[in-house]
């Protein structure tokens, strides 16, 4: 099992963005964009990292956990809140 000692800081970076957006929307985030009209993009290395592991799929510009990945995305989600 993944956990997020096996990340790289790029790939917990996606999950960082999805948890701002989580918590900051509150709603749960299920995918997240692989580039914005701004400019920014999601890191295509971590990308595959997250794809790698079976977190994560890419669907034309958008990176959708898989429930692995949604799982671990509530779990960090809890972690930040302090519950363990």
């Amino acid at each position: 099992m993944t956990t997020p000692n096996d990340l790289t800081d790029k790939a917990l970076a996606i999950f960082a963005f999805a948890m701002f957006h989580q918590l900051s929307g509150g709603e749960v985030v299920s995918a997240v964009m692989t580039a914005d009209a701004s400019g920014h993009r999601i890191d295509p290395k971590a990308a595959s990292e997250l794809q790698r592991l079976g977190l994560a799929q890419i669907s034309g510009d958008k990176l959708i956990f898989t429930p692995a990945g949604a799982l671990m995305l509530s779990q960090l989600v809890d972690r930040l809140r302090g519950h363990w």
